[in-house]
Protein backbone atom coordinates (compact mmCIF):
# COMPACT_ATOMS: atom_id res chain seq x y z
CA UNK A 1 0.00 0.00 0.00
CA UNK A 2 1.17 3.52 -0.76
CA UNK A 3 0.37 6.53 1.30
CA UNK A 4 -0.09 10.14 -0.07
CA UNK A 5 1.14 12.78 2.18
CA UNK A 6 -1.52 15.32 3.17
CA UNK A 7 -1.66 18.60 1.17
CA UNK A 8 -0.16 21.58 2.83
CA UNK A 9 -1.50 25.15 2.25
CA UNK A 10 0.67 28.23 2.49
CA UNK A 11 -0.91 31.62 3.18
CA UNK A 12 0.48 34.52 1.10
CA UNK A 13 0.00 38.34 1.65
CA UNK A 14 1.40 41.83 0.93
CA UNK A 15 4.43 43.01 2.64
CA UNK A 16 4.57 46.53 3.95
CA UNK A 17 7.01 47.54 1.22
CA UNK A 18 4.69 46.26 -1.53
CA UNK A 19 1.74 48.08 -0.02
CA UNK A 20 3.67 51.35 0.13
CA UNK A 21 4.81 50.96 -3.49
CA UNK A 22 1.23 50.36 -4.65
CA UNK A 23 -0.04 53.38 -2.73
CA UNK A 24 2.66 55.59 -4.26
CA UNK A 25 1.94 54.36 -7.80
CA UNK A 26 -1.82 54.86 -7.38
CA UNK A 27 -1.20 58.37 -6.00
CA UNK A 28 1.01 59.29 -8.96
CA UNK A 29 -1.55 57.99 -11.48
CA UNK A 30 -4.37 59.82 -9.71
CA UNK A 31 -2.38 63.07 -9.74
CA UNK A 32 -1.57 62.70 -13.43
CA UNK A 33 -5.18 61.85 -14.25
CA UNK A 34 -6.39 64.85 -12.26
CA UNK A 35 -4.00 67.17 -14.08
CA UNK A 36 -5.16 65.87 -17.44
CA UNK A 37 -8.84 66.33 -16.55
CA UNK A 38 -8.22 69.74 -14.97
CA UNK A 39 -6.29 71.01 -18.01
CA UNK A 40 -9.06 69.88 -20.32
CA UNK A 41 -11.72 71.54 -18.15
CA UNK A 42 -9.73 74.77 -17.92
CA UNK A 43 -9.15 74.71 -21.67
CA UNK A 44 -12.86 74.24 -22.27
CA UNK A 45 -13.67 77.13 -19.92
CA UNK A 46 -11.15 79.41 -21.65
CA UNK A 47 -12.50 78.46 -25.06
CA UNK A 48 -16.08 79.11 -23.94
CA UNK A 49 -15.21 82.55 -22.52
CA UNK A 50 -13.26 83.44 -25.67
CA UNK A 51 -16.16 82.39 -27.90
CA UNK A 52 -18.61 84.42 -25.81
CA UNK A 53 -16.38 87.50 -26.02
CA UNK A 54 -15.98 87.17 -29.79
CA UNK A 55 -19.73 86.70 -30.24
CA UNK A 56 -20.52 89.71 -28.04
CA UNK A 57 -18.01 91.96 -29.83
CA UNK A 58 -19.12 90.77 -33.28
CA UNK A 59 -22.81 91.37 -32.49
CA UNK A 60 -22.09 94.88 -31.17
CA UNK A 61 -19.99 95.84 -34.19
CA UNK A 62 -22.55 94.52 -36.66
CA UNK A 63 -25.29 96.51 -34.93
CA UNK A 64 -23.16 99.64 -35.14
CA UNK A 65 -22.34 98.91 -38.77
CA UNK A 66 -26.02 98.56 -39.67
CA UNK A 67 -26.90 101.84 -37.94
CA UNK A 68 -23.99 103.79 -39.43
CA UNK A 69 -24.92 102.73 -42.96
CA UNK A 70 -28.35 104.29 -42.37
CA UNK A 71 -26.89 107.57 -41.03
CA UNK A 72 -27.91 110.90 -42.54
CA UNK A 73 -25.08 112.11 -44.83
CA UNK A 74 -22.59 114.33 -42.99
CA UNK A 75 -24.21 113.75 -39.60
CA UNK A 76 -21.63 111.36 -38.10
CA UNK A 77 -19.45 112.93 -35.42
CA UNK A 78 -17.09 111.39 -32.88
CA UNK A 79 -16.50 112.99 -29.47
CA UNK A 80 -15.28 112.22 -25.96
CA UNK A 81 -11.76 111.48 -27.29
CA UNK A 82 -13.10 109.11 -29.99
CA UNK A 83 -14.90 106.99 -27.38
CA UNK A 84 -18.39 107.98 -28.56
CA UNK A 85 -20.30 108.45 -31.83
CA UNK A 86 -23.37 110.52 -32.64
CA UNK A 87 -25.39 110.51 -35.88
CA UNK A 88 -28.91 110.98 -37.19
CA UNK A 89 -30.59 107.75 -38.26
CA UNK A 90 -32.66 107.68 -41.45
CA UNK A 91 -35.54 105.35 -42.11
CA UNK A 92 -36.47 106.37 -45.67
CA UNK A 93 -35.81 108.89 -48.40
CA UNK A 94 -36.79 109.95 -51.88
CA UNK A 95 -36.95 112.85 -54.34
CA UNK A 96 -39.11 115.94 -53.91
CA UNK A 97 -40.93 117.81 -56.69
CA UNK A 98 -38.98 120.76 -58.02
CA UNK A 99 -41.24 121.40 -61.01
CA UNK A 100 -44.93 121.04 -61.82
CA UNK A 101 -47.14 119.11 -61.88
CA UNK A 102 -47.82 118.75 -58.21
CA UNK A 103 -46.81 120.54 -55.03
CA UNK A 104 -43.22 121.74 -55.50
CA UNK A 105 -40.77 122.52 -52.71
CA UNK A 106 -39.74 126.19 -52.51
CA UNK A 107 -36.35 127.38 -51.28
CA UNK A 108 -36.80 131.15 -51.61
CA UNK A 109 -39.44 131.21 -48.87
CA UNK A 110 -40.90 129.11 -46.08
CA UNK A 111 -42.77 126.01 -47.21
CA UNK A 112 -44.66 123.27 -45.38
CA UNK A 113 -45.39 120.57 -47.98
CA UNK A 114 -44.13 118.91 -51.12
CA UNK A 115 -45.05 116.04 -53.39
CA UNK A 116 -42.45 113.32 -53.78
CA UNK A 117 -41.67 111.41 -56.94
CA UNK A 118 -43.08 107.95 -56.33
CA UNK A 119 -44.19 106.51 -53.02
CA UNK A 120 -42.71 105.33 -49.76
CA UNK A 121 -42.05 101.63 -49.33
CA UNK A 122 -42.57 101.80 -45.57
CA UNK A 123 -45.66 102.11 -43.35
CA UNK A 124 -46.86 105.71 -43.28
CA UNK A 125 -47.02 105.81 -39.47
CA UNK A 126 -43.23 105.35 -39.32
CA UNK A 127 -42.87 108.37 -41.59
CA UNK A 128 -45.22 110.74 -39.79
CA UNK A 129 -43.32 110.34 -36.51
CA UNK A 130 -40.09 111.44 -38.20
CA UNK A 131 -38.53 114.57 -39.76
CA UNK A 132 -37.65 115.62 -43.29
CA UNK A 133 -34.12 116.83 -44.04
CA UNK A 134 -32.83 118.36 -47.29
CA UNK A 135 -29.18 118.68 -48.36
CA UNK A 136 -27.30 118.21 -45.12
CA UNK A 137 -23.67 119.28 -45.55
CA UNK A 138 -22.83 119.33 -41.84
CA UNK A 139 -21.80 122.99 -42.17
CA UNK A 140 -23.93 126.00 -41.34
CA UNK A 141 -26.48 126.85 -42.48
CA UNK A 142 -27.16 123.30 -43.75
CA UNK A 143 -26.54 121.50 -40.47
CA UNK A 144 -29.28 119.25 -39.11
CA UNK A 145 -27.82 119.44 -35.58
CA UNK A 146 -28.72 123.13 -35.57
CA UNK A 147 -32.22 122.50 -36.95
CA UNK A 148 -31.73 124.74 -39.98
CA UNK A 149 -32.53 122.16 -42.67
CA UNK A 150 -34.71 119.64 -40.85
CA UNK A 151 -38.38 119.84 -39.92
CA UNK A 152 -40.87 117.46 -38.18
CA UNK A 153 -43.29 115.71 -40.55
CA UNK A 154 -46.92 116.31 -39.58
CA UNK A 155 -48.74 114.16 -42.13
CA UNK A 156 -48.41 112.15 -45.32
CA UNK A 157 -51.31 112.18 -47.79
CA UNK A 158 -51.92 111.37 -51.44
CA UNK A 159 -50.55 113.99 -53.82
CA UNK A 160 -50.51 114.44 -57.58
CA UNK A 161 -50.54 111.28 -59.72
CA UNK A 162 -51.06 109.11 -56.63
CA UNK A 163 -47.67 110.10 -55.25
CA UNK A 164 -47.08 110.86 -51.58
CA UNK A 165 -47.52 114.43 -50.33
CA UNK A 166 -45.38 115.20 -47.29
CA UNK A 167 -46.55 117.89 -44.90
CA UNK A 168 -44.18 119.29 -42.30
CA UNK A 169 -43.65 122.23 -39.99
CA UNK A 170 -43.05 125.37 -42.02
CA UNK A 171 -39.36 125.97 -42.76
CA UNK A 172 -37.16 127.76 -45.27
CA UNK A 173 -34.59 125.18 -46.34
CA UNK A 174 -31.25 126.96 -47.00
CA UNK A 175 -30.16 124.89 -50.01
CA UNK A 176 -31.80 122.72 -52.63
CA UNK A 177 -30.41 119.30 -53.47
CA UNK A 178 -28.82 118.93 -56.94
CA UNK A 179 -30.80 115.71 -57.45
CA UNK A 180 -33.88 116.71 -55.39
CA UNK A 181 -32.96 114.27 -52.60
CA UNK A 182 -34.58 114.35 -49.18
CA UNK A 183 -34.13 112.06 -46.18
CA UNK A 184 -36.54 110.96 -43.47
CA UNK A 185 -34.80 111.10 -40.09
CA UNK A 186 -36.49 109.06 -37.35
CA UNK A 187 -34.02 109.39 -34.46
CA UNK A 188 -30.67 110.49 -33.12
CA UNK A 189 -28.39 107.59 -32.14
CA UNK A 190 -25.35 107.72 -29.91
CA UNK A 191 -22.86 104.95 -29.01
CA UNK A 192 -20.81 105.52 -25.87
CA UNK A 193 -17.98 103.55 -24.23
CA UNK A 194 -18.11 104.38 -20.53
CA UNK A 195 -14.99 102.52 -19.41
CA UNK A 196 -16.54 99.07 -18.96
CA UNK A 197 -19.61 98.82 -21.23
CA UNK A 198 -20.75 99.83 -24.70
CA UNK A 199 -24.19 101.47 -24.60
CA UNK A 200 -26.51 102.56 -27.43
CA UNK A 201 -28.64 105.66 -26.78
CA UNK A 202 -31.55 106.85 -28.92
CA UNK A 203 -33.91 109.82 -28.89
CA UNK A 204 -36.67 111.16 -31.13
CA UNK A 205 -35.68 113.30 -34.12
CA UNK A 206 -37.77 116.20 -32.80
CA UNK A 207 -35.27 116.72 -29.97
CA UNK A 208 -31.80 116.60 -31.50
CA UNK A 209 -28.78 117.35 -29.33
CA UNK A 210 -25.35 118.61 -30.31
CA UNK A 211 -22.87 115.71 -29.95
CA UNK A 212 -20.97 117.49 -27.16
CA UNK A 213 -24.19 117.58 -25.10
CA UNK A 214 -25.05 113.89 -25.58
CA UNK A 215 -23.41 112.68 -22.35
CA UNK A 216 -25.02 115.29 -20.14
CA UNK A 217 -28.66 114.82 -21.14
CA UNK A 218 -31.35 112.21 -20.66
CA UNK A 219 -32.29 109.79 -23.46
CA UNK A 220 -35.57 108.13 -24.32
CA UNK A 221 -33.95 104.69 -24.50
CA UNK A 222 -30.59 103.08 -23.82
CA UNK A 223 -29.50 99.53 -24.58
CA UNK A 224 -26.49 97.62 -23.30
CA UNK A 225 -24.60 96.31 -26.32
CA UNK A 226 -21.55 94.70 -24.72
CA UNK A 227 -20.08 94.05 -21.28
CA UNK A 228 -16.45 93.39 -20.25
CA UNK A 229 -15.31 96.11 -22.67
CA UNK A 230 -11.64 96.85 -22.10
CA UNK A 231 -11.28 99.50 -24.81
CA UNK A 232 -13.25 101.05 -27.66
CA UNK A 233 -12.06 103.55 -30.26
CA UNK A 234 -14.08 105.08 -33.10
CA UNK A 235 -12.16 106.87 -35.85
CA UNK A 236 -14.00 108.73 -38.60
CA UNK A 237 -12.65 110.12 -41.89
CA UNK A 238 -15.51 112.00 -43.60
CA UNK A 239 -14.07 111.80 -47.12
CA UNK A 240 -15.19 114.17 -49.89
CA UNK A 241 -18.32 114.65 -52.03
CA UNK A 242 -16.75 112.33 -54.62
CA UNK A 243 -15.31 109.79 -52.19
CA UNK A 244 -16.94 107.76 -49.42
CA UNK A 245 -16.16 108.41 -45.79
CA UNK A 246 -14.66 105.69 -43.62
CA UNK A 247 -15.60 104.78 -40.06
CA UNK A 248 -13.19 102.49 -38.20
CA UNK A 249 -14.59 100.66 -35.17
CA UNK A 250 -12.19 98.98 -32.74
CA UNK A 251 -13.55 97.00 -29.81
CA UNK A 252 -11.58 95.00 -27.22
CA UNK A 253 -13.27 92.75 -24.63
CA UNK A 254 -11.60 91.03 -21.66
CA UNK A 255 -12.95 88.58 -19.08
CA UNK A 256 -11.01 86.48 -16.55
CA UNK A 257 -7.72 86.74 -18.44
CA UNK A 258 -9.22 86.11 -21.89
CA UNK A 259 -9.02 89.05 -24.31
CA UNK A 260 -10.29 89.52 -27.86
CA UNK A 261 -9.93 92.54 -30.14
CA UNK A 262 -12.02 93.11 -33.29
CA UNK A 263 -11.91 95.81 -35.95
CA UNK A 264 -14.60 96.73 -38.47
CA UNK A 265 -14.51 99.39 -41.18
CA UNK A 266 -17.70 100.90 -42.62
CA UNK A 267 -17.92 102.91 -45.83
CA UNK A 268 -20.18 105.96 -45.42
CA UNK A 269 -21.97 107.59 -48.35
CA UNK A 270 -21.91 111.33 -47.59
CA UNK A 271 -23.38 112.70 -50.79
CA UNK A 272 -26.35 114.75 -49.55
Amino acid sequence: MSFRSPCTFKTAGFTLVELVVVIVIVGIMSALGGLIITNHMEGYGDLRRRAELVDSAESALRRMQRDIRAALPNSIETFNSDKAISFLHTTAGGRYRSQSPGDTLHFDQEDNSTDMIGRFYRPIDTITNSSICVYNTGQNPANAYNGTNISPITNVTTGTNSSERIKFKSINFPYSSPYQHFFVVDSQVCYVYNGKELIRYERDSSDILAPKDCLSSGWESNDLLARHVNNATFTYHPGTPSRSGLMTLQLALEDDGERVSLLHQVHVQNFP
